[in-house]
This record gives structure tokens, sequence and C-alpha cells, in this order.
């Protein structure tokens, strides 16, 4: 069934095209996942889809009897309404009737021998069951337990950020809708929450559009990928995983097109220079066809976050922590924690929503004291915080001007000085956009701004809360890749399961006031429970701790056995050379094909010689790089 059409949707900001002529359909059953780097208009896209921002190009058409449910970033509330009330709101029949019945019986309550207000309860009654309501409102508190709302009265004003986000999300899944819009449904929800809410979202019979970081969510739940990227949109009938391999397979075919209009191109190029005796007597199509090529340019490459590794020396003693507790209005919210760090700690917590472990990493950074035991730090140690809100971020200062209080420059792990904006470059802030109020920003672009300045300190224990929230899948990737050379200690809370694979390797677990810790990653500690459920037994703990000692030692060790084999030398003596003759062998091509403009047989075969060639020297290259590295690498050594 045809829900929903976006004709030629196109929409700006400034100068800036977000994103331009887009067009698709919207299929009953369609869960489609929309990725992006921050800042490419995915939430705008979503807002102007579900009506709040309006259209500037295009439209947006829609069934009259097609109904729909948006849950934004950041959702509006009315602060007086109590949760349940929020979640019961809205204009649907069912909903109009559970409020009326709701009303009717408190009148009833209140005055139960008048026989008017008994005739409107029973007319209520009779609504609830037309309209099959009954339901309702005891599905919304289930939905709210799930989500981690047990105070049904509890007036939306005293709730937090992420507790207003779950109660939105419940009033979306309850409320019937043909269509379900969601942008980052899984920020501040605990790991089964999120595997509660992957289940539902399948047996979905209507169609959800959902931006997510999420990738093993995305990987679960959408059957279509939508890409925005440079202001174009690119579809996929994939999840996640297989949108990855399709999108390569684009990135390659675009290269290769590319390939063939430089080809073209400088073949025309050589005519063109042969003088303007010669291009008087061509005909006029073939100058017109080289400006065309000329235009007819790739667009131009996706931006990419670029991190270097930026951290402070670390002494040997790290961080010790004894017998660590912390109690809420007399409530344990963990006790008796012990930890020794060590350089290259990379540790996952997790736990559900409200059992402290935002709160134990605000012990450990120093933010709040523990109420037993005792955390020491080394005399080395910088830690850097990545909070989970945007709370110390003054959004009337400038972009420039926060990250300078920062650091006004910075030495990479290349050796390289680089300046506060040139590092803002790196992170996608343009010269213009550095001196946008921070109050501007996306969210996405907060986070990254914030991960930002906290690198700028050069930290060397990171602590991370909830660092996946609101950064593009991109810059995750890219934060992850920073992880694995970071030389210190990584301790960070996440939901997000796929992140915790991918950078952790021990597990603490939030379980009934006690921490337990296990060896391994998240899929690991999962498959583990599954299992043999409980906590581990103290032996398969030692042995494990043992088996991690052992690799990382082994690794160590390799690390410091650098050196190249007889092979490697010869080959390294001579690359130079071979680099010279590889680039005479294509400037030997080029002129060849300049000279055969007029023979098609010979240009084909000297363009098959010049992409051969091309292939070779581009080998030879990488070939040079990797052995000048390890040649630098063996000589570092031997001077320590």
């Amino acid at each position: 069934m045809h829900l929903m059409t976006i004709d030629q949707l196109g929409k700006s900001y400034g100068e800036k095209t977000l994103f331009k002529e887009v067009t698709f359909g919207i299929e009953a059953g369609d869960r489609l996942g929309i990725v992006g780097v921050n800042g490419t208009g995915k939430s705008t896209f979503l807002r102007t889809i579900a009506g709040v921002e309006p259209l500037e190009e295009g439209q947006v058409l829609i069934g009259n009897r097609v109904t729909l449910q948006y849950v934004s970033q950041e959702p509006v509330f009315d602060p007086e309404a109590a949760v349940l009330d929020q979640v019961l709101g809205g204009n649907a029949p069912e909903m109009v009737a559970v409020r009326k019945y709701t009303e009717c019986l408190e009148e009833a309550r209140r005055k139960p021998d008048d026989e008017a207000i008994q005739m409107k309860l029973v007319h209520a009654s009779d609504d609830m069951e037309r309209l099959q309501a009954w339901q309702l409102e005891s599905e919304a508190k289930t939905i709210l337990s799930k989500l981690g709302i047990q105070q049904f009265d509890a007036k939306m004003g005293t709730l937090s950020g992420g507790q207003r986000k779950r109660v939105a999300l419940a009033s979306a899944l309850i409320h019937p809708s043909d269509i379900l819009l969601l942008d980052e449904p899984t920020n501040h929800i605990d790991n089964d929450t999120v595997a509660w809410l992957e289940t539902l979202l399948q047996k979905r019979s209507g169609a959800l559009l959902m931006i997510t970081h999420d990738r093993y969510f995305l990987d679960r739940v959408a059957n279509r990928m939508m890409e925005l990227d440079r202001g174009c949109a690119f579809f996929y009938e994939a999840n996640y995983t297989r949108f990855l391999e399709l999108k390569a397979d684009r990135e390659a075919r675009e290269a290769a097109t590319e390939d063939k209009r430089q080809n073209l191109l400088r073949q025309e190029l050589a005519w063109i220079r042969r003088g303007a005796k010669a291009r008087s007597t061509k005909q006029k199509a073939r100058i017109q066809r080289f400006e065309d090529l000329q235009a007819d340019g790739p667009l131009a490459k996706g931006d990419q976050v670029d991190v270097s590794t930026l951290s402070a020396r670390l002494g040997k003693k790290i961080m010790e922590l004894e017998h660590v507790g912390c109690s809420i209005n007399g409530q344990a919210l963990f006790q008796d924690v012990n930890y020794i760090a060590v350089p290259e700690d990379r540790i996952g917590i997790i736990g559900p929503n409200g059992s402290g472990k935002s709160t134990l990493l605000r012990i450990i950074a120093g933010l709040r004291e523990p109420d037993e035991g005792s955390i020491v730090l080394g005399p080395t140690v910088r830690i850097g915080f990545f909070t989970q809100e945007h709370e110390e971020m003054d959004e009337s200062m400038r972009v420039i001007e926060y990250v300078r209080e920062g650091a006004e420059t910075v030495r990479t792990s290349e050796g390289q000085s680089i300046t506060a904006a040139q590092m803002l470059e790196r992170f996608l802030f343009s010269p213009a956009m550095q001196w946008t109020l921070i109050g501007k920003l996306s969210g996405g672009e907060k986070r990254r701004l914030q991960l930002l300045r906290m690198l700028l300190e050069a930290p060397n224990v990171l602590l991370l809360d909830e660092p996946t929230n609101d950064l593009d899948v991109q810059t995750l990737a890219v934060l992850e890749d920073y992880l694995d050379d970071f030389p210190g200690v990584v301790i960070t809370v996440s939901h997000d399961r796929y992140f915790l694979d991918r950078v952790v390797e021990r597990i603490w677990s939030f379980e009934d006031g006690a921490i337990e810790q296990h060896v391994g990653n998240y899929s690991e500690y999962m498959e583990w429970k599954a299992k043999y459920g409980g906590t581990a037994s103290a032996e398969s703990d030692q042995a494990a701790k043992a088996a991690t000692a052992v690799d990382k030692s082994e690794r160590l060790e390799r690390k410091t056995k650098l050196k190249m084999s007889y092979k490697e030398e010869r080959e390294y003596e001579q690359i130079e050379d071979r680099i010279a003759e590889a680039e005479e062998n294509m400037e030997r091509i080029q002129k060849e094909m300049e000279q055969a403009f007029n023979d098609s047989a010979r240009l084909q075969e000297l363009m098959k010689e010049d992409s051969t060639a091309q292939t070779q020297l581009s080998d030879l290259m990488e070939r040079w790089t990797y052995l000048s590295e390890l040649a630098e690498q063996i000589e570092a050594e031997k001077q320590k």
C-alpha cells in the first residue's frame, strides 16, 4: 500500500544546500534508515516530511487517511502535564475516547448518585468498546516501564532531557500510525531496551523512517537505506551491512567513470593544444565536447573527520579504585568497586538506566566524591571527560572561541603543530562556520565540537559517557580508529552494541547494586550470559585476566621486534628507482596518446597501457610508504 510520495524535495541553510531534488515513495512495510555526516540535513529532512518545517522546494504528498507520528531529538512538551497524560495526548479517536472515559469516571466517583453523569459514563464506555481502546492505558504504562519511566504521574517539567525523549517515544509507539518518523530513537535508552525496541519495530505493519547512529539497530530493523551525501540522496534496497557493500560499489563505479572522463579530457586537451590553426579547421562541436568534459566533474569528495592522536605521556601509576561505593537517598547504586588501571585498558560499562553508570564516571573524573572507598590518580594522569549532555558548553560563544579555550595550538602524534582553526577544519568546521554561535549548531555538530575540545587537551585517560549519542556513523568509525591507537585508558558508558564490540576488551555490568566484571566485548559477554547466566566465577575471571595479560605481553613483544626481512631490504633499496621508471613510462604513454589522437585503435591500446601503468605506480607508492614507515620505526627503536 502506497502511503507517501516525496517529490523533488530541496532545502538550503543560508548558502549551504542541505539536499536537493529528493524523490521517492514510501510503502507500507518500508523501514528506511537515513544516514549521513552530521550537518548534512538528516534531521531537517525528517522535520520537513513531518510538516514541522515549511517546504522550500518540492512537495510531500500523503493520503487523506494516512496517519503520521514524529519523534524529534528534542520533543516539545507541556511542563505541567503528567507523564501518562502526555503519552495519551493527541487527537486520535482512541486517545480522545480514553481521556473522555477517564474524566467521566472521575466525575462518577465524586457524584455516584448523579444519573446524568452515569449516562455520560455509559456513552464513554460504549466509545471505548467501539474503538477497542480499553487496553491503551495499560499498554502505555507497559511501554513507559520498558523505556525506564516508572512514575506515571510525574510532571514533564521535572524530567531530564533523556526521560522526556523516552516519554515522546512511548507516545509515538502507543498512537496508531501508518508512518512513524524517529530521530535517534536509541539515544538515552539501555541495551536491553534497544533490543526490545528492535523487536517492536520489526513487527510494525506500517512504514518507518529513522535516523540512528546505532549500526546493529540499522542492520536488524532497516530494509531500505537512504544516504544524504553532498546534497544528494542515494537509495539502497538493503540493511546497513549490505548498504556498505553497495555504497563501496557505487563509489568504485563513480571512480571508474571519473577515470574515463579524465582519459577523454586528456585526449581532447591534446587536440586543443595543437594550436589555433588546428582548432579553426575542426568542428566547433569538438571544442564544446572538451568544455563539457571540463564542466562535468564528479561530486566534490565527501568530507571525513580527521582525528590525529593527541595524548600526554602516562606514568606507571595511573588509577586505583579501592572499595568505591555510592548511594542516593539511602539506596546503594554500587559498592565495593575495585580496579587498578593499566595502559591500553578498554572498559565498557553497561546496565539499566538509573543504575549509576554516569555517576561512577563523574566520581572517577573527580566531579563527585564517593560515599565510601577512595580513588587515587597517578601524577601524570590527565582525564578527558566526554559527557552525555552539553551543559558545560556556553551556547552564546562562537565555535572557535570555545576551542581556543582548550588550546591555541596542539602537536599531533605525527609531530605536526597545528592551530585550533586548522583542527576545526579537520573536524569539518569550515572557516565561515568557525564563527557560528554554538547555539546554532545541530545536535551532532555540538557533539563533534565537544569531542574536539576534549581531544585538544591531550588527555591520557578517556571517560566517555554515551559517546555515540548524536554522532554520525562516519565520525564514530573515525573515533573507533582513533581509540585503536590511543595509548592510554578508555572507560566508556554506552548502549551502542557495535561500539562496545569494536572498542572494549572488558565489560563492567551493573547488576542489582553490584558491578560484575567480564573479560571480552559486549557480544562475548552476552554469549557468556546466555550460556551460564548469573555471575562469573572467581576462577574463570582469574583465568580470563591471565589470558588477557598474556595476549598483551605478546602484542608488546611483537611491537618491539621490528625488522625487515632480507627481501624487504633489497626491495627498499631498489623501490625509488622502480618508481622513477614507472613515472617515465607514464610520461612516454601520455606523449604517445597525444600523437595518436587520430588513430582510434592505437589510442585504445595506449589507454589500456595507461591504466595499467597508473595501477603499477600506485602500488609502488603504497609499498614505498609502508617500507619507509617501517624503516623509520626500526631506526627509532635503535635510538631508544
